[in-house]
């Protein structure tokens, strides 16, 4: 099964990977990921991106798509994969179908999480650490006992200057801008499916699984 994860941050795409990758024993590919193996492994390409990223500057195009294809011709894509970061804009997406073409292979799926902006608003936002002993809560889902105060040592408890309001809503717009055309080009192609990611992490893998299941029916 060859698929692409997608989510705004918050959504709960890194939680969902872990268990598809479990289940069905195939490689999470992220982009970092890939990144780092190529620079470590010394390819050309990875020593290519390495000289961009020193600077501070995006990788271009021409080598991130390199870098993945070489990631996909590996043996471990033999029976699928969970692409996690790439594609990220509708440019990189045609060349993804072109290079999956190359390599006998298609796209079974590309899954979108689906969750309301408020919500993610709520779990990116409600994060606070300690600052003695680095334990992480959540306002919602896993507060402390006390207000402000870290159960496990004591400790005042902070709120990072990027899970504020004001960052945290720039990240989702940046981020719905960047996703909604290449959402829309799937839905095109006919590979989209939205998963409801509302609901308890345990009910959005159910339906994951339920349609994934359907590739070998």
């Amino acid at each position: 099964m060859n698929l692409v994860l997608m989510g705004l941050p918050g959504a709960g795409k890194g939680t969902q990977a872990e268990k598809i990758v479990e289940k069905y024993g195939i490689p999470h590919i992220s982009t970092g990921d890939m990144f780092r193996a190529a620079i470590k492994e010394g390819t050309e390409l990875g020593l290519k991106a390495k000289s961009f990223m020193d600077k501070g500057d995006l990788v271009p195009d021409e080598v991130t798509i390199g870098i993945v294809r070489e990631r996909l011709s590996k043996a471990d894509c033999d029976k699928g994969f969970l692409l996690d970061g790439f594609p990220r804009t509708v440019a990189q997406a045609e060349a993804l179908e072109n290079m999956l073409s190359d390599l006998n292979k298609t796209i079974d799926f590309v899954i979108n999480i689906d969750v309301d902006q408020e919500i993610l608003m709520e779990r990116l936002t409600g994060r606070r650490i300690c600052k003695s002993c680095g334990a992480t809560y959540h306002l919602v889902f896993n507060p402390p006992a006390k207000q402000d105060v870290c159960d496990k040592c004591g400790g005042d408890l902070y709120q990072r200057a990027d899970d504020n309001e004001e960052t945290v809503g720039n990240r989702l717009e940046v981020n719905l801008k960047q996703t909604k055309p290449l959402l829309d080009f799937y839905e095109t192609k006919g590979y989209l499916r939205n998963i409801n990611g509302q609901q308890d992490i345990r009910i959005v893998f159910a339906d994951l699984d339920k349609l994934l299941g359907s590739l070998h029916e």
